[in-house]
């Protein structure tokens, strides 16, 4: 089986580009982050000419989330408070960051981790509580699932190579030491990243800045990741990082992230 990720930085202006990438690479999920589009307006039907299954979780002109998967996925979850309830979530759930459903034995887990805009922000303390929100809502997820992928838009390099230049990293939002602290704890619960299991040198990465013709000279940033539960690490067979669709034109500013197992 195949799950990618991809942040397509708004479905609407990125269609042609996911359908054109799902006809050239059938996988049998995909999950998309940062969609822009409330969920009576997402082009589902592009995707079902394809044969394929839509669930999304949408909001107008930010963030949302969809799973796009070649069967109907099962005990499909929107939010943290669909596993953790309400009271212990509270606003952390205005924002449609987060997407689950299950294909075959693997649940998969689609997010899109807050960005935290800069390091001290009142939006940074926002990252960390939803962080910290994620662990539980992961730990209470491999009880029922022990087959995990989590997957998505993480917005966080966890290690220097996964950056094209670490040089002032400590302040800088996606890499300060806090954020670092914060999704290894996530991690803790039992997860590990599909693509260091075969892939340890640095210089490959998933985002690139619009700017400085930053992806022609390859100023990248690895961010968006799937993470494995123990038994999913063990048969995992692949993970890689699809270059083309960041060769287009107006592309999204990340590009797809494919594990196999």
């Amino acid at each position: 089986m195949k799950v990618a990720t991809w942040n397509v930085n708004s479905i609407r202006s990125r269609l042609d580009h996911a359908v054109q990438w799902l006809q050239a690479n059938p996988v049998e999920v995909l999950c998309l982050q940062e969609t822009k589009v409330v969920d009576t307006d997402f082009p589902a039907a592009a995707f079902e000419e394809l044969g394929y299954h839509t669930k999304i979780y949408g909001q107008k002109s930010y963030n949302g989330v969809a799973l796009i998967s070649r069967q109907p996925l099962e005990n499909v979850q929107r939010g943290f408070a669909a596993v953790l309830g309400a009271d212990r979530v509270g606003d952390l759930d205005d924002q449609k960051r987060v997407i689950a459903g299950q294909c075959g034995d693997a649940y998969v887990v689609n997010l899109y981790v807050p960005n935290g805009n800069s390091v001290g922000s009142e939006k940074y303390e926002y990252k960390l509580r939803w962080l910290a929100c994620l662990k539980e809502y992961l730990a209470a997820l491999l009880k029922e699932y022990p087959n995990l992928n989590v997957c998505g838009d993480f917005n966080i390099a966890l290690e220097d190579k996964d950056l094209y230049n670490p040089e002032g990293k400590e302040k800088h939002i996606m890499s300060s030491p806090v954020e670092r602290e914060a999704l290894r704890d996530v991690l803790s619960v039992g997860l590990a990243d599909a693509f260091r299991k075969f892939t340890d040198e640095g210089g490959h990465f998933s985002w690139w800045d619009y700017r400085a013709a930053s992806f022609r000279r390859n100023l990248g940033w690895r961010i968006d990741h799937h993470y494995l539960s123990a038994p999913l690490y063990a048969r995992a067979t692949a993970c890689t990082i699809d270059l083309a669709p960041r060769r287009l034109e107006k592309p999204s500013d990340h590009t797809p992230v494919i594990v196999e197992y």
